[in-house]
């Protein structure tokens, strides 16, 4: 009896999808198998380097040491404050140089065209490349310039890329949004401005994506900053506990699938 192939797809939302880690967590505990991962912005970063051959220790681990100061090259801003370099590096050395397309699991990292408006799905090639593009947050981060066309979050195009795990060919897919609206957010700064700008525009699109994933999965980490690394352990856990409130669907929908599936 084949078993079903399941889809993660992994969402944006800054600091707050360190949580992505703790579903990781459990669906790996409870030997939920994950055969495909489509990520955008953080999701393909966490996604990237889980898909790469990182175990969930060594991700928490890494999550715990990270000092935003060590990873942040701010230039004269001009396209973005951040040259994004220094984080290309952490993801080429934590991803172990590899290209997408050697990956222990299928992985699609989204970006989005800035000329076009267009999702950009990155199946192969380096994976610095394509999750530094991924994670280019409009007006933080200079857009990644890849092949000819400049590259900016893939939140912009694709939230919660339900769409392209689908694509990838998965039976079942679990979506995972950490975005929302902190409307009680302390607005002191520009990065302040335009993260909460990104949000309020995002905030219609969560819907959908509940209604197009079988399970959807959303941590309640909205009151946390979306660019401070400050609450790892909590969001970490949050992810943890929201993820186990949903094994027992998961299991069920697999059995479900496979009793259809005979």
């Amino acid at each position: 009896m084949r078993e079903p192939k399941i889809g993660l797809a992994l969402g944006s939302g800054g600091a707050r999808g360190l949580a992505h880690i703790g579903v990781l967590k459990v669906l790996e505990k409870e030997n939920i198998p994950i055969s495909m991962i489509a990520g955008s912005s953080i999701g393909s970063l966490i996604g990237s380097f889980y898909a790469s051959g990182q175990t969930i220790d060594n991700m928490i681990k890494l999550s715990q040491s990270f000092k935003r100061k060590f990873f942040i090259d701010v230039t004269i801003p001009k396209l973005g404050f951040i040259t994004g370099n220094r984080i290309k590096e952490f993801i080429r050395l934590f991803t172990f140089n590899k290209n997408i397309e050697d990956c222990r699991l299928p992985i699609s990292i989204i970006a989005t065209d800035i000329y076009t408006g267009d999702k950009v799905v990155f199946q192969k090639g380096p994976i610095a490349e394509a999750v530094r593009a991924s994670i280019a947050i409009p007006g933080v981060f200079i857009p990644e310039n890849y092949q000819d066309r400049l590259l900016v979050d893939g939140g912009v195009s694709d939230r919660v890329p339900v769409s392209v795990v689908k694509d990838m060919g998965a039976d079942l897919v679990i979506a995972v949004d950490v975005a929302g609206l902190n409307r009680n957010a302390q607005i002191v700064n520009i990065y302040d401005v335009i993260m909460q700008s990104i949000d309020i525009l995002q905030v219609e699109l969560a819907e959908a994506r509940a209604y197009q994933s079988d399970i959807y999965i959303k941590p309640p980490v909205e009151k946390y900053s979306s660019y401070s690394f400050n609450d790892i352990g909590e969001l970490i856990l949050l992810g943890e506990e929201s993820a186990k409130k949903e094994v027992p669907k998961i299991k069920q929908l697999i059995d479900s699938w496979k009793e259809l599936h005979k």
